[in-house]
């Protein structure tokens, strides 16, 4: 079973992103090998914080560097290849996952640019956070790929466009 330990602050508006946040990361995990940890007897975690654009700043830098906010950080918990047992090792039936965390101001943005909802970006964002947690990356071309089409067919599968989808204006 799954379970998103959500938690938002201001200026992200009242909305019912505990369940936006449940559909994007059970979309994502169903569509990698680790879909199992739907239905697997431990209850896996995942904490996804809504925060500011200067907090993400602030764990970007410290964590990854990086002197400015990101759209999104992930924070994994479980080592990729340990996923496969990770439900069936748990001492106390439960597994956290890992964090991942969404800048409210990066997100604002790229939606207007993109013309789509804040909503709809954050469901992306939650999805692409949810690979890094199952040891998805973008570092390289052919990861990136992989990534990206798993991205695509979860939206699709959330009713989504396709952030990848290169169009002429």
């Amino acid at each position: 079973m799954l379970e998103i330990a959500l938690s938002s602050d201001a200026p992200w508006p009242e909305q019912d992103w505990d369940t936006l946040a449940l559909r994007a990361a059970t979309a994502a995990i169903e569509r990698t090998p680790h879909g199992e940890l739907l239905t697997g007897a431990a209850t896996v975690e995942i904490s996804i914080r809504l925060a500011s654009d200067e907090e993400v700043h602030t764990l970007n830098k410290q964590y990854r560097q990086k002197d400015k906010p990101t759209n999104v950080l992930s924070f994994p918990m479980v080592q990729p290849d340990l996923l496969a047992t990770v439900s069936q090792n748990s001492d106390d039936g439960e597994v956290l996952l890992g964090d991942i965390i969404l800048a409210h101001g990066v997100c604002v943005a790229e939606a207007a640019e993109r013309k789509i909802s804040v909503e709809d970006h954050a469901m992306h964002l939650m999805v692409h956070g949810t690979l890094h947690l199952l040891g998805y990356d973008h570092i390289d071309d052919e990861e990136a790929e992989g990534m990206e089409q798993i991205e695509r067919d979860a939206l699709a599968a959330l009713g989504l466009h396709d952030p990848y989808l290169i169009t002429e204006d």
